[in-house]
């Protein structure tokens, strides 16, 4: 293993740039090649509101296991990603429509110039269309996007009332969206003229397109919006039946659309190709008053570990362990493509974070770290275990969810799927195996972690790639 000082001086050779912007390479980028094929343009991808660059890892994945080159494929990481309550007034921790665009637009013309390519395609989820809606209308996107394609995003509003939160970025009676789908051209589309637009959405899945406000903790309150709320007219609009609203974005279905819309022909295939060697590498990011900022977690510490695939238990020494500078990068790490892992992320304020992942079967560079805290109530029991789904939410009865030998698992409603983790809160620490298990049509997942005491401020959580 190198030293950590070699380590750093590579990295900082290898990435700075990208970086400094908060723009993450799906993977260690080598030298751009000379001339890249034309059907193979830069594809910049932008993830929603308090989400991170992760959440595109197995997109990312699907395009390469098409042969699209890894260093034309790029995930922003949006600082400070959640909304502001009122997009005109200045919130701690929180970004405006108009900072979105302006990090969207910079990171464009970087890639731009590092490709050499005229154009680039957008592709987003949820908030990451509105960023990308803005740049293409108000900051020059016009002439600089291709393609852009949009997941989920509420384009009409997750509620559209006059009087309830009227500056907020996701009311459609607001001026922020009613400002984007103002009637443009001889037939009054509500997409910016010279791209090509595609809309993304579920036919009645969506947590985020219902005509009840419950899911913005407003039951009963008409939203004035439903499921066709992401279409916009001008674009050429997709329904994914039962598809969640992050799904629409993340599932292999969505890349299918996607990879057609761009390139005129079927992919290959939607499943991921494994590689012989995987290396992997990430940010490690911290939270504030705001809420999750995908800035670098300075000083942090990481340990990775090999774990055994039925019981969780660590194999051996760690195959890692570093301390997080300035770059916020915690590898890279060489691995393969059976090995489960254990992720260990300490850091003051936060809970000792163990995070289990089943095998990555490809290199990738946006396995980025969140650490969380304790709560109150968390630090009374024994051991606190989370099941998350990063990239869909778990839907009943859709999907078979299984969490330490509970099905469902526990805090999984049924209906529309809006939820994306289930949590234990344990009244014995003893140290054992516990087993998430996930299926949902032909995707099956199973991820085997240990419980740890929260006395000692741990805390376990066992991810999905799927």
């Amino acid at each position: 293993m190198p030293t950590l000082l070699l380590r750093r001086a590579v990295l900082t050779l290898g990435l700075a740039g990208l970086i400094a912007a908060c723009t993450t390479p799906t993977a260690p980028p080598g030298p751009a090649p000379a001339s890249a094929p034309l059907e193979h343009p830069p594809i910049l991808f932008v993830h929603g509101n308090g989400d991170s660059a992760a959440l595109w890892m197995t997109t990312l994945w699907r395009f390469e296991s098409n042969g699209w080159p890894r260093d034309r494929l790029v995930a922003l990481n949006m600082p400070h990603p959640l909304a502001r309550d009122d997009d005109s007034k200045p919130q701690e921790g929180r970004t405006s429509t108009d900072e979105q665009m302006r990090t969207l637009a910079a990171d464009v013309e970087r890639i731009r110039q590092r490709t050499g390519a005229d154009k680039v395609v957008l592709v987003g989820n949820s908030r990451g269309g509105n960023a990308i809606r803005a740049y293409i209308q108000n900051g020059g996107g016009a002439a600089t996007v291709s393609h852009a394609i949009l997941g989920g995003t509420p384009n009409h509003g997750v509620w559209a009332l006059p009087n309830f939160r009227l500056g907020n970025e996701f009311n459609g009676a607001g001026p922020f969206l009613s400002a984007l789908n103002a009637p443009k051209g001889p037939n009054g589309d509500e997409v910016t003229p010279g791209v090509s637009w595609m809309t993304l959405r579920s036919d009645h899945n969506d947590k985020f397109a219902q005509p009840d406000g419950v899911w913005i903790n407003q039951r009963g309150m008409a939203t004035n919006v439903n499921a066709d709320g992401p279409a916009l007219k001008g674009a050429k609009n997709i329904v994914l039946p039962a598809r969640d609203h992050r799904e629409v974005s993340y599932h292999a279905e969505a890349f299918a659309h996607t990879f057609r819309f761009i390139t005129g022909r079927d992919p290959v295939t939607t499943a991921i190709s494994p590689e012989a060697r995987v290396v992997l590498d990430g940010l490690v990011t911290s939270s504030g008053p705001g809420g999750p900022t995908n800035l670098p977690l300075v000083g942090a510490t990481v340990e990775v570990y090999a774990v055994n695939a039925a019981t969780g238990e660590r194999r051996g020494s760690p195959l890692l362990r570093t301390s997080i500078l300035a770059d916020g990068r915690w590898g890279p790490l060489a691995t393969d493509a059976q090995t489960p892992l254990e992720f260990v992320v300490s850091a003051p304020g936060y809970a000792i974070h163990h995070v289990y992942r089943s095998p990555f079967p490809r290199s990738s560079a946006v396995v980025h770290l969140r650490p969380e805290r304790l709560s109150g109530n968390d630090r009374n029991a024994a051991a606190v275990v989370s099941f998350v789904r990063p990239r869909g939410y778990f839907g009943m009865p859709r999907d078979r969810i299984v969490f330490d030998g509970q099905s469902p698992a526990p805090g999984i409603p049924s209906g529309v799927a809006g939820v994306a983790s289930s949590r234990l809160t344990l009244t014995d620490a003893a140290s054992r195996a516990v087993v998430g298990e996930y299926q949902s049509g032909a995707i099956a997942e199973r991820v085997v972690g240990r419980v740890w005491p929260a006395a000692d401020n741990h805390l376990t959580t066992l991810e999905l790639h799927h």
